[in-house]
């Protein structure tokens, strides 16, 4: 039974992963650049909830106010720090989604400061069934988790806005010849991105309920790797990238002689995989046309 509990707890630690990686995968996918700054959007959905439960005590209110909050700086970051790089080269880009990762880091430690704040979401018990015991928060994010997995790959594949995103991933040139608007194609991919964040926010503070300005730096990063493991681009690469870093993780923590060495081991996965299969596990295979 413990077995059980270790992969759904993997599982629910994954699914957060991959609600991560679809932002970067998404972004990737659509506008071809790498946003490091994904991973602070997070933490800015966590202390919009900090600020909404201390204004009115309803985490619901503050998951809200994350998401909405978060949009608009998703969109703000994209217009202002990104667009005008359009035509820049990759390495401009990369530089500049990692200055503005370290801008948002640091004007929340004005703000907020460096001592940790403790945000009690909600003690939803655990769910008893014979000797198995899981978590109700466990239970919950994997859930929601895969509903909103579900609701973006239905989105993507069968709305008029999805179609015009798959075109775009595919050659914006002809895109744009065809009447799709690219920026508000890249605008509206930023902002499902940061919306994105803000529920893995909300599920992180969940499960562990101390908040501060580095809150999203690690799941960031292991979130990229899930993306690329799964294969950048591929939501339900994303998805598969996700779960497997949580399983192993999740694994990993309950093995004592290895435990210490969790994050090495999931970047040696990563490592290992590229090595075989370079695109990642779902990722396609792109031939450059000359």
């Amino acid at each position: 039974m413990e077995i059980i509990e270790t992969l759904i707890n993997g599982l629910s630690v994954g699914s957060t992963y991959a609600m991560i990686a679809l932002g970067y995968t998404m972004v990737y996918g659509i506008a071809k650049m790498l946003n490091f700054a994904h991973g602070d959007i997070i933490m800015v959905g966590g202390y919009m909830i900090y600020l909404t439960m201390v204004a009115t005590g309803n985490a619901l209110l503050g998951l809200l106010a994350a998401i909405v909050f978060c949009v608009v700086l998703g969109i703000s970051i994209e217009k202002i720090a990104y667009r005008p790089l359009r035509g820049a080269s990759p390495l401009a880009v990369l530089i500049t989604a990692i200055g503005v990762s370290y801008l948002l880091q640091s004007v929340a430690q004005m703000i907020f400061g460096t001592a940790p704040k403790m945000v009690n979401i909600a003690n939803l018990g655990n769910l008893q069934m014979g000797s198995l015991k899981v978590p109700y928060y466990t239970v919950v994010t994997l859930g929601c988790s895969f509903v909103l997995m579900v609701g973006l790959t239905v989105f993507v594949k069968y709305t008029k806005t999805g179609r015009a995103m798959i075109a775009v991933s595919e050659d914006r040139g002809a895109a744009q010849l065809m009447g799709i608007h690219v920026n508000r194609i890249i605008m509206i991919t930023f902002a499902i991105g940061s919306a994105l964040a803000a529920f893995a926010g909300f599920f992180m503070l969940m499960k562990s309920p101390s908040l501060s300005n580095t809150l999203g730096a690690m799941p960031g990063i292991k979130a990229f790797t899930a993306a690329v493991i799964g294969g950048i681009g591929s939501i339900p690469g994303a998805m598969t990238g996700g779960l497997l870093i949580g399983v192993v993780e999740a694994i990993s923590f309950k093995i004592p002689i290895i435990a210490p060495y969790t994050d090495a081991i999931e970047f040696l996965i990563l490592i290992i995989i590229l090595l075989v299969r370079p695109s990642g596990i779902l990722g396609k295979v792109r031939r450059e046309k000359v």
